[in-house]
């Protein structure tokens, strides 16, 4: 008799549990699942918010580039003396001033474009300091003429990098 009492038990309990077993993991994976939609949308929505933001970080940075060119900056920056050196500093002085006014954009770049801007900027300060040396380079005048002729025959350091901003930029779409 008490074989059939536990019998019997079992035979109401079991079927109560496998069916509690389901319904916890059915729902379990249904909160799961809003969850993740949840998520998602809160992602969208996020990156619909951080997209002009990104834009405008490039934009800010495309125009940083073009304002460190040498051939825009030298024509922009006239001489204030005719020493080579103080001019040379005050074309450094305005590309380093220009870059410390865009720091805060490199949070809405990836490292790669930020590292290359960087490189560009410095690339174009080590152009003008190797000219500044050249002992056949007397004064101001001359400096400028020889950073433009330069430019000439080889490619600008921040037309690479715009070049990488393009391509960066035509791939978030």
């Amino acid at each position: 008799m008490e074989s059939t009492k536990i019998i019997e038990i079992l035979a109401y309990t079991l079927p109560s549990l496998i069916t509690g077993s389901v319904a916890y993991y059915l729902f379990n994976l249904y909160f799961k699942e809003q969850q993740n939609t949840r998520r998602w949308l809160l992602q969208k929505d996020a990156q619909k918010d951080a997209l002009p933001l990104r834009l405008q970080a490039y934009e800010r940075m495309t125009l940083f580039l073009e304002r460190i060119s040498l051939t825009k900056l030298l024509v922009r920056i006239s001489p204030i003396s005719i020493d080579k050196m103080d001019y040379g500093n005050l074309i450094i002085e305005h590309i380093e001033q220009e870059f410390e006014h865009n720091l805060t954009q490199q949070i809405y770049m990836s490292d790669e474009c930020w590292s290359i801007i960087t490189t560009a900027k410095n690339a174009t300060i080590q152009m003008i300091r190797k000219t500044i040396v050249t002992e056949e380079i007397k004064d101001a005048d001359a400096l400028r003429n020889v950073l433009l002729n330069d430019l000439l025959d080889k490619q600008s350091p921040s037309n690479a990098a715009l070049a990488y901003i393009k391509n960066e930029v035509s791939q978030m779409w």
